[in-house]
């Protein structure tokens, strides 16, 4: 059983991103996620890159996917392109995403390793559903399988936990559920398998409901003899 943390971040510039990566490094993560829905400058891409040794996943949401990207759909590929040359290790694109193969068959040329994401903000499907997802991320040539979905109950945390103990013997998954009820399975999924769990920095910097901070994480975890 691994722990990995990966640290989620939402910089409005790449001067707030490189101190927040400072911040982050103090926790010794295993990734960190930069998101690059606010950022512009994108000649400065590469300043992120030289600031850290941890491994660095660009992500671009649009308003559509609860992010705060506002531009068109060219221009957050061209973003996400600019962080897969500059030295990012690994880009995450979502399942829905139109030409899905040719975007990760550039990110694969540029040998930047696919994340492809699936998102229900409405609730946690069945297992079957979370399988058939899985299937389909698989077959669009993902590197990690990113299902993510919204927990409306506690009993939700056993649908994502049961489903990704099945799924990471086939699969590098990163699963759990969102919202104030799913803290439990963000929480418990690299027990189950999971090759990452998400951590905000602090409060208040969360980049999705019901994200715990990186200390939570690991004080929980050595509660738990997990680490």
């Amino acid at each position: 059983m691994t722990i990995r943390i990966c640290v989620s971040i939402l910089p409005s510039n790449i001067d707030e991103a490189l101190s927040l990566i400072g911040k982050a490094e103090k926790h010794k993560p295993d990734f960190i996620e930069v998101r690059l829905d606010c950022i512009k400058e994108q000649e400065r891409m590469a300043d992120i890159i030289s600031c850290t040794k941890i491994p660095l996943i660009a992500t671009n949401r649009t308003q559509e996917c609860q992010g705060k990207f506002s531009g068109s759909e060219a221009e957050r590929r061209q973003i996400l392109l600019k962080a897969a040359r500059s030295g990012f290790e690994y880009v995450d694109i979502e399942l829905h995403a139109s030409k899905l193969r040719e975007f990760v068959g550039s990110l694969r040329q540029l040998n930047v390793k696919p994340i492809i994401s699936f998102h229900d903000f409405n609730q946690t499907p069945s297992q079957q559903k979370m399988k058939e997802v899985l299937e389909r991320e698989l077959a669009e040539g993902a590197e990690i399988c990113k299902i993510v979905t919204t927990a409306k109950k506690v009993g939700d945390n056993l649908t994502v936990l049961k489903f990704l103990h099945k799924a990471s013997e086939k699969a590098k998954v990163v699963c759990f559920a969102m919202g104030p009820f799913g803290k439990p399975s963000r929480l418990l999924s690299p027990l189950f398998g999971g090759f990452f769990t998400i951590a905000s920095l602090a409060h208040g910097g969360e980049t999705a409901p019901g994200q715990m901070t990186i200390q939570e994480l690991r004080t929980a975890y050595q509660a738990l003899g997990a680490q």
